[in-house]
């Protein structure tokens, strides 16, 4: 696994498109993201610096504008300028359409900081923001497994190479399961768990041995993909080792760590006459079940006690 630091650079456009912004001003031409508060400045502005991190998004609402304008041209551009004398801020978005002042609009030539408007109400955006850096910042891990959605539970797919994963992911897709990642998985740790996508340079693309790449959403259509998944079950595929115990009650309890979080793990193994895809696809919905309170170990162990 190979843990991503918190650390986004995100294209002005794209920013734009993401929050549906309007960009007013582009600065430095980039917007790079390490921090998921966001700031509004009336304090700053009032004088109080104690606690400021420059690296926030500022948001500028009604409150802090009619501040500004109640102060003169001369302490305007003094109380503006100190904001950005504190470091680097990633871009300042003005709320409810309010116009850009001409000393703020000085400051932030100066320092070189992307600008943007927006028509929504303040804690509206306050709130899109939130959820926007929380997932783009989230602590993140890239694992080599394929990721699919099975009767709506998201598999993570692991194993050495060559065991058969993208071979067992294309029988789940031509079965009507869906794909979210294949070889390489971007797994984020966000507040509703682990949530799973694939790099967007290898995305909907799978490898099959002996025919190379294919991509699955032109091949079988757009009911065949899917951009993200929460990783719900672990899945490791392995060649039958002669001797080997295996599991063969389900309740043994083995789990799999991924930034911090236990996901429950099933060791498959592989040989032939096994159809993997209806195994993995019993694992899903025995899963399912397992969430909704019934475990099927358990019962029959109930009633081999109860005999």
């Amino acid at each position: 696994m190979n843990d991503v630091l918190p650390h986004e650079t995100v294209m002005l456009d794209q920013f734009a498109y993401d929050l549906n912004l309007e960009l007013l001003y582009a600065g430095r031409g980039i917007i790079t993201l390490t921090n998921t508060s966001v700031d509004r400045p009336g304090l700053r502005l009032a004088g109080f610096f104690h606690y400021y991190e420059a690296q926030r998004i500022m948001l500028i609402g009604l409150t802090e504008h009619e501040y500004m304008r109640s102060l003169s041209p001369e302490e305007r551009t003094e109380k503006i300028g100190k904001l950005f004398d504190c470091g680097q801020v990633p871009c300042v978005i003005f709320a409810r359409d309010l116009p850009v002042l001409p000393e703020f609009m000085e400051c932030v030539r100066k320092s070189g900081t992307p600008v943007f408007r927006t028509g929504k109400m303040t804690t509206s955006i306050m709130a899109d923001l939130c959820l926007y850096l929380g997932r783009l910042l989230a602590p993140a891990t890239t694992v080599h497994a394929g990721l699919l959605d099975v009767f709506g539970a998201g598999i993570l797919l692991t194993g050495e190479s060559g065991v058969g994963k993208s071979e067992t992911a294309m029988e789940l897709i031509k079965r009507g399961h869906r794909l979210v990642a294949d070889d390489s998985v971007v797994i984020k740790r966000t507040e509703k768990g682990l949530v799973g996508s694939s790099p967007e340079r290898i995305r909907y693309f799978m490898e099959l041995r002996g025919i190379g790449i294919i991509n699955v959403k032109n091949m079988y259509g757009s009911g065949s993909v899917l951009s993200e998944k929460e990783v719900e079950l672990v899945i490791r595929l392995e060649h039958w080792k002669q001797g080997k115990e295996y599991d063969r009650l389900g309740g043994e309890g083995d789990v799999e760590e991924i930034l911090g979080v236990q996901v429950p793990r099933l060791t498959v193994p592989v040989s032939p006459g096994r159809n993997l895809a209806i195994l993995i696809e019993v694992a899903a919905r025995n899963h399912r079940l397992k969430d909704m309170g019934y475990d099927a170990a358990q019962e029959l162990i109930q009633r081999t006690i109860g005999r």
